[in-house]
């Protein structure tokens, strides 16, 4: 069986590439989240047939899945959004706000409460965002938008990560994921259809990309945190996944030419201190 945290490793790099497709690709942040989970879907969908995994749930299960493949589509939907107004770091690091909210909503809706080692390292990861970012640059965002759908983002998430987590309790890891991304489809389906956003005539590149998106960023990346999220703290898997802002910034830099600086670097080294003081206890 994956060690948890290894799982949760190639999960957070499989997912740090997709800011950087997002951004290079020209095409609509909507039409890019449906084919990131539609391709996801109809790539898992023949495994879960053919290994006669799925199955229909219980009917305690049916609101949380449709709640969970609404909020995960609806968060990425949100989330290509924000880095088109922006830039894939910068959108990458406030969507990554979503432990402070995880944390809340697991002091009031989940029976494992957060310690003081998780609030901790929580601060201390925040405070490298800020070192990240720089202050000024911090103190002087206006809420335009970009700011607004990054933090968005994060409150969806984390409300993903904490339904999620009380589904995948009471059901296997790839029949909850084929179940969720199908609701994820159908859904993003109908908003680009009622929006009018383009499905169709991209260039070979593009849907290149797209697909991309779907194994690597969706399946891969979404089925290996899911394992993560059903063996480890909701908490400290969003927690963990701050490094993903770190790996995007890297990529960012090399792929599509977003400045880094040394201050980023310095916030980079912040956010993943944090992240190790709340494995420290673990490792005891």
């Amino acid at each position: 069986m994956l060690n948890p945290r290894i799982s949760l490793v190639i999960g957070v790099i499989s997912i740090s590439i997709f800011p950087v497709l997002v951004k290079w690709a020209p095409v609509s942040g909507i039409s890019s989240a449906f084919y990131r989970m539609f391709i996801g879907f109809i790539c898992l969908l023949p495994y879960v047939l053919i290994t006669k995994q799925l199955s229909v749930p219980a009917k305690s299960l049916w609101l949380p899945i449709i709640a969970c493949g609404i909020l995960f589509g609806t968060d990425i939907a949100v989330w290509n959004l924000s880095i088109h107004y922006s830039n894939a770091t910068q959108a990458t690091l406030l969507t990554n706000l979503s432990p402070i909210w995880v944390g809340v909503g697991s002091f009031f809706f989940l029976s494992r409460k957060p310690d003081k080692r998780f609030w901790l390292g929580t601060a201390v990861a925040i405070t490298g965002m800020i070192i990240l970012l720089g202050t000024d640059t911090f103190t002087q965002m206006r809420f335009d938008k970009g700011f607004v759908l990054a933090v968005l983002s994060g409150v969806l998430y984390a409300t993903y990560m904490i339904v999620s987590k009380r589904a995948l309790s009471q059901s296997k890891i790839v029949p909850f994921m084929i179940m969720s991304m199908g609701v994820s489809s159908i859904y993003l389906l109908l908003i680009c259809l009622l929006r009018g956003e383009p499905l169709w005539n991209f260039s070979s590149s593009v849907w290149s990309v797209l697909v991309i998106q779907g194994t690597i960023c969706q399946l891969l990346g979404w089925l290996t945190l899911s394992y993560a999220v059903q063996k480890m703290d909701a908490q400290r898997v969003s927690l963990s996944l701050l490094s993903q802002a770190v790996i995007t910034a890297l990529m960012a830099w090399l792929f599509i030419d977003e400045h880094i600086s040394l201050r980023m670097v310095l916030g980079g080294l912040v956010i993943l201190s944090g992240i190790g003081i709340t494995f420290r206890k673990a490792a005891v």
